[in-house]
């Protein structure tokens, strides 16, 4: 169940619930998901810099790979994927 301010994105074909304002990774975060992509050793990945310096929270969005989730304002419906999960 949703607040009446909040909104369903899709992440690996699962529905969470972002809130508007929130980024794309603040919005995984708060749903528990923290790894958003895995390094070349198999090491999870997620938000570090929070501001677009590094790579560790791209994830592809709406079919838009490398987007950077922590500068990605969440919307309505948008579908996100994982690395790893396509």
């Amino acid at each position: 169940m949703h607040s009446s301010d909040s909104f369903l994105i899709e992440v690996n074909g699962q529905p969470i619930e972002a809130r508007p304002g929130q980024t794309v990774a603040a919005a995984l975060v708060a749903a528990g998901i923290r790894a958003f992509r895995r390094s070349p050793t198999g090491q999870p990945r997620g938000p570090f810099c929070g501001m677009g310096m590094c790579f560790e929270c791209l994830v592809t969005v709406d079919g838009q790979p490398n987007v950077h989730a922590c500068l990605t304002p969440a919307r309505p419906g948008m579908k996100i994927i994982t690395a790893g999960q396509a």
